[in-house]
């Protein structure tokens, strides 16, 4: 391990979620090569995790499950954030608490995924897969600075990654290619990237934030906004709940499905998995030509 390897390894094993095999595991079984990558979301950890493969133990600040906007980092976290080789994490907001620690101690070795993720507040840029494509290069190209022996390797995981990301990107396309300007109604507004990769309307309820009641004057715009497309199907997310969406379905004769913002990421859950679920549900739910 890297520096202070034995004093990193105790500071990171405190952290939940880790996102290769062994993370978890006995400092005496893991490599002394292996470098400690520290994340803040779920998305982020998928990416760190595929590119660095064996040569990495990721950690996750969000556990399992857990909230990735209200994070609040522990002071075993902010100790972490300080001595991991690597950290991941988006900048602008989705974490201010993390942001903060970031500032006051900023870590030697930083992907900001911020580089990546231009649409002001939503920080959803996941959803879109070309842009998390672009940051598997950026978290290579950051292991290789840490790690120059194994840059090669780094190279061509990332070039494996984004080889996926681009099949699934073509695979979202040509089934939503008969959906172009279908009108896509949310209760939680986290799905700009994936409606402007794709060509749809993003119209949502609550806004960015799934917690926060939605004013009425949201609503009547939602139902308006039904009324003019014909949308058929208002999604929700499984960790806000429906009852927002069950009181507009029931209002406006529309049926519900789960549309997921791969934030809160239980362990047995996946990217790939869900961005399949979610291209299903679209093409269930969507208003399309063919």
């Amino acid at each position: 391990m890297t520096g202070a390897g034995a004093a990193r390894r105790a500071a990171l094993a405190g952290l939940l979620l880790c996102a290769v095999p062994g993370c978890g595991a006995d400092p005496a079984g893991v490599a002394d090569e292996t470098l400690d990558v520290l994340v803040s979301s779920y998305p982020l950890q998928y990416v760190a995790a595929e590119v660095g493969s064996e040569h990495v133990a990721v950690a996750n600040l969000t556990p399992p499950g857990g909230d990735t906007h209200g994070l609040e980092p522990a002071p075993r976290d902010v100790a972490a954030l300080g001595e991991a080789d690597l950290v991941v994490h988006l900048s602008g907001g989705l974490q201010p608490g993390v942001d903060e620690v970031l500032a006051q101690q900023p870590p030697e070795h930083l992907v900001d995924a911020a580089a990546v993720a231009d649409r002001g507040p939503d920080p959803h840029f996941w959803l879109d897969p070309l842009r998390l494509a672009e940051l598997g290069r950026q978290v290579a190209d950051e292991l290789a600075a840490v790690d120059p022996d194994h840059a090669a390797d780094y190279t061509a995981s990332a070039d494996r990654l984004a080889g996926s990301l681009a099949e699934l990107d073509r695979e979202y396309a040509e089934t939503l290619a008969p959906c172009r300007g279908a009108t896509l109604l949310a209760t939680h507004e986290a799905f700009g990237y994936l409606t402007d990769r794709y060509g749809l309307r993003q119209v949502g309820v609550a806004g960015l934030d799934p917690q926060v009641e939605p004013p009425p004057s949201r609503v009547r715009a939602a139902a308006d906004a039904v009324r003019e497309s014909g949308a058929r199907t208002i999604f929700f997310e499984t960790a806000a709940g429906s009852s927002v969406a069950e009181v507009l379905a029931a209002e406006l004769g529309l049926e519900t499905d789960v549309l997921h913002p791969i934030e809160r990421v239980t362990a047995e859950e996946s990217y790939p998995g869900l961005m399949a679920a979610n291209l299903a549900a679209l093409e269930r739910g969507l208003v399309c030509s063919g």
